[in-house]
């Protein structure tokens, strides 16, 4: 059984012609976009229209994140940081206590963030952006990202495939050995220190639960620069040069090209679920998906109708599969952040799943067979 997708990833309305270099969505609707020149755009349609918010300066801002609709944080060069509590309508520059230029920002709860920048600069606060405090990161390479997988535990990347963490929370930061000399653009994780690092050359690196800190290089299929990945559960998106996008399954181990339409330098990349996309990029580029990026004829994961119900749920849910061929199907369940919850073989056609002990929230579900997968939305109530 197939079906036609009728959408991939289509060009968005950005309204500037500034490089774009980060987006994030704090909630399906509503997301945030930050530029050159100071520039800072909200949606909160899911794309449809793009508006500028005042930010106060000229600089190029290069990372945006924020913990709700209404508080956020950008950087950028010359060591800007600004806050929002309103939800972009007032921006106000925090004391960061540096003018290196910063390349990324993560922040972790209300009083705890991070950013880091270049010549190896890492900056900590413990009161919501009031202060800064340089932390100490024993380089001079630049660090392009930072990712934290808990309050503790935490991850830079950058130049010279310099990968660091720390597990104190930013008190001491260790080097580990990326086995490459390209530099490393983008981290991301999840709370079992699973994660990927993309970076130039089209480079792909990846660490697992069972060897945390042990990074293997993947199979990227491409050599040019990829600046951004992100991830949903097991599913997760890099981004670069030329339009590149790239899509995994499988937590990174192999990746596939997708169509972007467009030939445009891309920055970021971020999913508000497995579905939904967008990516930004040099001279005002934004481009959204609502399949996963998928083209043409996509070959449906069962021969037979699957079903899943019910739907918001609360303390079981049934799966239902009509048809021949469940032998080796397996079910996982990911919360919102993208930790693995439960996972089980599925071998007969109806099939019940206890939920009880789940927290009310999203979550995403995902059933594979061989080396194809198929995802949806579940929502506990």
């Amino acid at each position: 059984m197939a079906g036609i997708a009728n959408a991939q990833w289509t060009e968005q309305t950005s309204g500037v012609g500034y490089d774009l270099t980060s987006v994030f969505f704090p909630s399906v609707n509503t997301g945030y976009v930050t530029g050159y020149v100071g520039t800072i755009l909200k949606t909160t349609d899911g794309g449809t229209n793009w508006i500028s918010q005042t930010s106060g300066i000229s600089d190029n801002l290069t990372s945006v994140f924020f913990l709700d609709a209404n508080s956020g944080f950008v950087a950028g060069f010359s060591g800007i940081i600004l806050k929002t509590t309103d939800g972009g309508t007032i921006w106000t520059p925090q004391t960061s206590g540096t003018t290196e230029n910063l390349y990324s920002i993560f922040i972790i709860d209300a009083t705890t963030g991070y950013v880091v920048g270049k010549n190896g600069t890492i900056l900590k606060t413990t009161n919501g952006g009031t202060s800064w405090t340089a932390q100490t990161s024993g380089i001079t390479d630049d660090l392009q990202s930072v990712y934290f997988v808990n309050a503790n535990t935490g991850y830079a990347v950058g130049e010279n495939g310099v990968i660091l963490k720390t597990t104190d929370g930013g008190t001491n930061w260790t080097a580990q050995t990326s086995g490459t000399s390209n530099d490393l653009m983008s981290a991301y994780f999840n709370e079992n220190n699973a994660g990927c690092a993309v970076g130039a050359g089209g480079k792909i690196f990846k660490t697992t639960v069972s060897n945390p800190g042990v990074w293997f290089e993947q199979t990227s299929g491409i050599s040019d620069v990829l600046s951004s990945v992100h991830f949903v559960a097991s599913t997760g998106y890099a981004v670069g040069g030329n339009g590149t996008i790239l899509k995994t399954t499988d937590s990174g181990s192999n990746w596939s090209a997708q169509v972007s339409g467009i030939t445009t330098n891309l920055r970021s990349v971020y999913f508000s679920d497995i579905n939904t996309g967008y990516a930004v990029g040099e001279q005002g580029t934004i481009i959204k998906t609502t399949n996963g990026g998928a083209t043409g004829v996509v070959e449906s994961l069962f021969e037979s109708k699957l079903a899943v119900y019910p739907n918001p749920a609360s303390d079981h849910v049934m799966i239902n599969i009509y048809g021949e061929g469940i032998d080796g199907r397996i079910y996982r369940i990911y919360d919102a952040t993208g930790v693995l919850v439960l996972s089980g073989n599925i071998m007969q056609n109806q099939h019940q799943i206890n939920t009880s002990g789940f927290s009310d929230g999203l979550y995403f579900f995902e059933i594979t067979t061989g080396n194809r997968t198929e995802n949806q939305k579940l929502i506990i109530q």
